[in-house]
């Protein structure tokens, strides 16, 4: 759940393989990575070095994660590709089986996702005491817990995912929202947080006693870099504990469709206000945002439903084509495993993700490549990329706008 944007100068209120090889040959359009700062790097088909287990075997080293793309600096003047970055908070596996589908829409389309699980989705309710949750004592959680045989589900579609290129970031553990919520946690319970959402999917065969499951492909130590609070709270005392443990970027703000900056010494990457259509205000690029101003119940009526995912849909691709055609900002997607109003609003967004991601110049990418590009370019370049507003072109066109780069070739680790 997010904070919901009802007005666009309000406050805002709580109510959140054609495939991958498309991605790293250029998303369509005959452009290729090259030519817009990234060159390919092929999938490892083995493993480089043998398998490593970790701790109880619940992860593991494997080498290098598939499909990656090396990312290099821009050209002098050159135009940036227009990055897309779609998100999961919470990222369970249940009946509805939302998981395994959008890793079908990501290969089909071309899509590297991010992955936000709430690390009590890998803890069976039997050992729920495991959870020190900050301020609410062992076991509580606000979303509950998984089925065992959900859990196994989120286990398999984790393994996958990683598999597929896409990132496992994490949404935290018991999605506390307001009074006594993540809003109020202090720095040492948000590290707190994520030590326990580390722990439960690095010890999930200890939780579980399934000790002969496969192991993750990953070291999560390592692979976690970056998170989205519950609700967009608490990113004040967030953001110096996330830095402490490791992370890169944090997802947790309410912005706009400008080029990110940093703050507190992470890669700033909010939610973006884009247009209501037939509305005359903006709202947070979000699931939950729209229908928060649409039926506000999850059940609307039926007959109006389709009106309602088309006007997600809608919405979506008008913010993508203003940062498409203007400033080229990445553009943030965020939304649930949920099937509210029927599931309109995934329909809305595989429609999304199937029309921009094979246009020439666009790169569908997970957070982590992300910053792994930003990382990668002349902070001059990115500084003059930031004073362009919402929908601004760069005065003179880009070979103009982007003549400081100073050449250098820096790629990304």
């Amino acid at each position: 759940m997010t904070a919901v944007r009802r007005r666009s100068a309000g406050s805002a209120a709580l109510l959140g393989v054609l495939s991958l090889t498309l991605l790293l040959n250029g998303c369509g359009g005959g452009t290729s990575e090259r030519s817009e700062g990234t060159e390919r790097q092929a999938p490892e088909q083995k493993p480089k070095t043998p398998v490593r287990l970790l701790g109880d075997g619940s992860t593991s080293i494997t080498g290098r994660q598939p499909y990656q793309p090396r990312f290099r600096e821009l050209r002098p003047g050159q135009k940036p590709p227009q990055f897309v970055v779609f998100s999961w908070d919470g990222a369970g596996e249940d009946s509805k089986k939302l998981f395994s589908r959008f890793r079908k829409a990501g290969k089909k389309y071309g899509a590297s996702q991010t992955y936000f699980l709430s690390g009590v989705y890998l803890l069976p309710e039997g050992q729920k005491k495991r959870y020190a949750a900050p301020g609410h004592g062992h076991g509580a959680s606000d979303i509950g817990y998984l089925k065992d045989e959900n859990v196994r589900a989120t286990l398999r579609q984790i393994r996958g995912a990683w598999l597929d290129g896409s990132e496992i970031g994490t949404h935290f553990n018991g999605h506390f929202c307001g009074a006594n919520g993540v809003g109020s946690w202090s720095v040492e319970q948000w590290k707190s947080e994520i030590r326990q959402a580390r722990w439960f999917v690095q010890n999930w065969k200890t939780t579980t006693g399934w000790r002969g499951g496969k192991p993750l492909p990953f070291n999560y130590s390592t692979e976690l870099v970056g998170g989205r609070a519950p609700c967009l709270e608490g990113q004040r005392n967030l953001l110096p504990a996330a830095r402490q443990m490791g992370f890169r970027y944090d997802s947790s703000g309410n912005g706009t469709q400008v080029w990110p900056g940093k703050k507190s010494g992470l890669w700033d990457l909010p939610l973006q206000q884009v247009p209501m259509p037939g509305r005359e205000f903006e709202t947070l690029s979000m699931d939950y945002n729209f229908l928060a101003n649409q039926s506000v119940t999850v059940n609307g009526p039926v007959e109006k439903r389709a009106a309602y995912g088309k006007q997600m849909r809608d919405g979506l691709l008008a913010g993508f084509n203003r940062a498409y055609t203007t400033n080229r900002a990445p553009m943030v997607i965020g939304n649930h495993f949920e099937d509210w109003n029927g599931g309109v609003y995934m329909d809305a967004v595989e429609d999304v993700m199937k029309t921009v991601c094979p246009k020439k110049g666009v790169r569908c990418v997970s957070f982590r490549q992300l910053v792994d590009w930003l990382d990668a370019q002349d902070p001059r370049v990115l500084a003059k990329l930031r004073t362009l507003e919402v929908g601004e072109r760069p005065a003179g066109g880009w070979r103009s706008f982007l003549s400081l780069n100073s050449g250098r070739n820096v790629q990304a680790r």
